[in-house]
């Protein structure tokens, strides 16, 4: 007995491991890749075959397993509908389309022939399609878009360019805190006995001119003359240097970004800017859903789209995906198609984007026969799933962005809001300038007022007069000649 049973469990044993080299040895076969993949590991569990087709980021190849937002699309749905199922890569490559002789190709035509009970891909609900299928609650919102290379989109930067780092609006308000600044250096300079001890025999250096010229200098990071030698003088100065060093900084930064982004330089925003222009070559994915939506279309610009493409069928139209991004980057091409699609190519392409405009929107459903009992648990599936936030986050964790690009909606001209706090501190700074000058012309009148016995108050009135060029007040010129005389 005990001789028995041994054996029984050498020959499991034997058996278990043969299984598993046999496995082994599969996955490491590169031909398994586009064989059916097994999933699910429940016995007595319907089991249904899977058509796809390999586009990034739903479905991808890595190693000997396919990976992507449609494989854990379908790992959730199989979950919670408790059933496994095969994948297979559809053979021709194709989305689904009517051949010539009235036969469905790709995806589409797998399911009419019962080589797959579902598709689960990117493909897109339409009219023609759900006429031989039908099709569950679409999982991906999306659109028609265009996807171009930056460098052949962008056109000639305007001859102001430079000035578009600030708004007009800030671009004003840097004018007048400049000509309030120098017109505060030029009053506190005259006001200030440091600066000009002697109103009446000496030259005051800061004259409006010159203070112009100072400020100025500031802006251009350069010393200029003349230098203050009173403290108000000097406290004006020093803010304002501060000011101009920050502002330098937000130009730059900002300009830089402008002239690596331009968004705002596109000429082309909409399907009617990609028909008038000659430079770009445009075209779609042969046999797509995009290319009978401009057939059948009834807008005048669709229809000269469809005919530019279908005149030069042979040159502008692609067989995949990739070869339609690689195209773009390669050539003077724009590529027409499916939105979302074109936004992960602009993130993981930095010299890529996608125009603004958006039209045709759809979405993409999971395609099973007409007839298929799975139709509504699948939909109710994909309703909960989106209900969970589950799809958001498969739209989150396969769009997520490898590039860091710098948009002109996030590098737009500088408002005046944003460079508040810098206009207050050259403001707080004037004030304290200001208020330095006359305390310094109010402890000179003091003592003036001492030494000659006058009153302090018409000593600073006489001495803010002789400074500022104002002629003085009759009434103190009749005790000034008074006391003359007498």
């Amino acid at each position: 007995m005990d001789k028995g049973l041994h054996f029984a469990i050498c020959v499991v044993t034997t058996v278990l491991l043969l299984r598993e080299s046999s496995q082994a040895g599969e996955e490491n076969d590169p031909e398994v890749l586009a064989a059916p993949k097994c999933g699910g590991a429940a016995e007595g569990l319907p089991t249904l075959t899977v058509t796809t087709i390999l586009e990034d980021p739903y479905v991808m190849v890595r190693g000997a397993e396919l990976e992507g937002y449609c494989m854990d699309l379908l790992g959730a749905l199989a979950g919670m509908l408790r059933f496994q199922y095969r994948v297979k890569v559809v053979g021709d490559g194709q989305y689904g389309a009517v051949a010539a002789g009235g036969n469905w190709t790709g995806m589409i035509g797998e399911i009419l022939r019962r080589e797959a009970d579902i598709a689960v891909a990117p493909l897109t609900v339409t009219s023609a399609r759900e006429e031989v299928v039908s099709f569950t609650t679409p999982f991906l919102q999306t659109g028609i878009g265009i996807l171009l290379r930056k460098d052949t989109a962008s056109q000639d930067m305007s001859f102001f360019h430079f000035l578009s780092p600030f708004s007009k609006e800030t671009w004003t308000a840097l004018l007048f805190a400049y000509l309030l600044t120098c017109f505060c250096l030029f009053l506190v300079a005259r006001l200030s006995p440091s600066e000009w001890s002697e109103p009446k025999n000496e030259e005051n250096h800061f004259t409006f001119l010159n203070s112009l010229w100072f400020g100025a200098g500031a802006l251009a990071l350069q010393g200029a003359t003349p230098r203050p030698q009173a403290l108000s003088v000097r406290v004006i100065a020093v803010v304002w240097w501060l000011f101009t060093l920050a502002l330098l900084a937000a130009y730059i930064a900002n300009f830089t970004a402008l002239l690596s982004s331009g968004s705002e330089q596109l000429p082309i925003q909409t399907f009617e800017d990609l028909v008038k222009q000659r430079n770009l070559e445009f075209g779609t994915l042969e046999g797509s859903s995009t290319f009978y939506f401009f057939k059948n279309s009834k807008n005048p610009i669709h229809q000269m789209i469809y005919e530019y493409m279908e005149k030069r069928r042979e040159h502008v139209l692609v067989k995949t995906y990739q070869e339609a991004v690689q195209r773009v980057m390669d050539s003077n091409y724009a590529f027409i198609g499916e939105s979302i699609s074109q936004d992960l190519a602009a993130a993981r392409h930095c010299n890529l984007i996608r125009a603004p405009e958006v039209i045709g929107a759809r979405g993409f459903g999971i395609a099973t026969t007409q007839a298929s009992p799975w139709t509504k648990p699948l939909s109710i599936a994909v309703l909960k799933l989106r209900e969970a936030g589950d799809l958001d986050y498969l739209r989150n964790k396969w769009w997520e962005s490898s590039c860091l690009r710098q948009s002109q909606d996030r590098w737009g001209p500088l408002e005046p809001p944003a460079l508040g706090g810098l206009f207050l501190t050259l403001g707080i700074g004037l004030t304290l300038g200001i208020l330095a000058a006359l305390a310094e012309l109010s402890s000179s009148s003091r003592r003036v007022a001492a030494h000659a016995k006058k009153s302090c108050c018409s000593v600073f009135t006489e001495e803010i007069c002789t400074r500022l060029r104002i002629k003085a007040p009759a009434r103190q010129s009749q005790e000034t000649s008074g006391k003359a005389n007498a």
